[in-house]
This record gives C-alpha cells, sequence and structure tokens, in this order.
C-alpha cells in the first residue's frame, strides 16, 4: 500500500488564536485539493479558534507537545484528553527545541508517544542529529539510540509519523541535499523494520524536517523515501505553506 504524504506546520509559539484563524482562514482554499494530508500544528491556546476555522476543509489539526499522564499535579501541562476533547487529531513530539529547551529524553518521548496512542492520537515523533554528532560520524549511532528507545511499545507503526529533522541543518544556513536527507531518512526506514518487524513499519511514513520550503519542496518529495515534511517558518504565511503543501503542482 501507497503511503500517503503528509505536510504539517509547526507554528511553534507564533500567532494569537485571532491571528491562527485568519491564517487558516487564507490557507483553505489555496489546499483544497491537495493530495496529501495537510495538518496545522498550533499553540495550545489556539487549539478552539483554528478548530473553528479549519471547519469544512480538509486541514487537520494538530498540537505541538502533550504530557504523558492522564492528569494529575504537572502545572502548565496539557494531556492527550484534553487535546482528543478539542478536535486535536495529531501531535508533535520530541521536537529538538524540546529536547534542547525544555529537557526532552529519549524516556519521556516514549511516554509521551505512547499516551498519545492511548488516547487515538497520531503522533509525530522527531528524532535526529546536532551539527557535533553530524561532523563526529555519530548520525547513525544517534538515530539507533532513539529509534531503539522512543518506540518501545508500539504495536502499529502505520499509527505514528515519524519526523527526521537534521538539527544541523535548522537555522544554521547549512542544508541537506535532496539525496542526503533521502539517504538518511532511508536509513531510519531500514533501521525500524529490523527492530520493529511485523508491526506494519511498511505504512510508516518518515517526513523531513530540516526547513523544507517553497523552493526545495517538490525536490524533496520526489526522492522514494520521503513522505512529507515537518515545516516550520513556511508554514506560518498562507501562500507560502501552499507551495509546499501542492509541492506536486
Amino acid at each position: 500500500m501507497a503511503r500517503k504524504p503528509i505536510i504539517a506546520g509547526n507554528w511553534k509559539m507564533n500567532n494569537t488564536a485571532s491571528e491562527g484563524a485568519e491564517l487558516v482562514k487564507a490557507l483553505k482554499p489555496l489546499v483544497k485539493d491537495a493530495k496529501c494530508e495537510v495538518v496545522v500544528c498550533v499553540p495550545a491556546i489556539d487549539i478552539p479558534a483554528v478548530k473553528k476555522a479549519i471547519h469544512g476543509s480538509k486541514i487537520r489539526l494538530g498540537a505541538q507537545n502533550v504530557h504523558f499522564a492522564e492528569k494529575g499535579a504537572y502545572t502548565g501541562e496539557i494531556s492527550a484528553k484534553m487535546l482528543k476533547e478539542y478536535g486535536v487529531q495529531y501531535v508533535i513530539i520530541g521536537h529538538s527545541e524540546r529536547r534542547a529547551y525544555f529537557g526532552e529524553t529519549d524516556e519521556t518521548v516514549n511516554k509521551r508517544t505512547l499516551a498519545a496512542l492511548n488516547a487515538g492520537l497520531t503522533p509525530i515523533v522527531c528524532i535526529g542529529e546536532s551539527l557535533e554528532e553530524r561532523e563526529g560520524g555519530l548520525t547513525e549511532k544517534v538515530l539507533d539510540r532513539q529509534i531503539s528507545i522512543d518506540f518501545q511499545g508500539i504495536e502499529d507503526f502505520s499509527k505514528i509519523v515519524i519526523a527526521y529533522e537534521p538539527i544541523w541543518a535548522i537555522g544554521t544556513g547549512r542544508t541537506a541535499t535532496d539525496e542526503q536527507a533521502n539517504e538518511t531518512i532511508g536509513y531510519i526506514r531500514k533501521r525500524m523494520k529490523k527492530v520493529y518487524a511485523h508491526k506494519n513499519v511498511g505504512r510508516l511514513r518518515i517526513q523531513y524536517g530540516g526547513s523544507m520550503n517553497a523552493k526545495n519542496a517538490k525536490g524533496l518529495m520526489a526522492q522514494p523515501e520521503i513522505d512529507g515534511g515537518l515545516i516550520g517558518g513556511a508554514s506560518l504565511k498562507a501562500e507560502d505553506f501552499a507551495k509546499v503543501v501542492n509541492f506536486d503542482k
């Protein structure tokens, strides 16, 4: 079965609720004929307004983080059940910024991923190596560690998405070539099949999360191993994001 491409926008800490609603209202007609799944992952406080604004469109709603507990004394956190009740379908887990700034570990990424799955959400789980690790020849070692820990306990990999983030290519002025991105994502897919055989890994979708934009989306999406993109800055303007979504035109 062919893997359906998925393009997800990660707004990060941008857009108030009203700004977010206006953005997706402008986006809706631009992506109405998209052949891929289209997701916007928005700040938690924007979720109700964006949910209302995307009604009747092909755009799906995502969040940017989720806690691993169902409830409890976790001030400032949001549970999977809370997100689900508001109509969220996808959630980003383990983004490089969460790992770098907020203490996320492979172990907590695994717990959050399982919590999201248990609530019926689709996790977009981010993995990838830093510039120091890339230059030190440690890319495969880092990915092997993340793969072995982050996905423990998952029984059906058609229900998750992996986003490969080459951290060294995000905001550094360095870019991965189409071939580099494809090669590394191919390695991830091969490793996943080896470690998690017979768990529907053949239907696993792997996005590229290294600054995909309107200029490079077509080339990246032409690569056989790349199933989509996790889009940062290019998702903050409707026209720019639509060009990525409509990479095949």
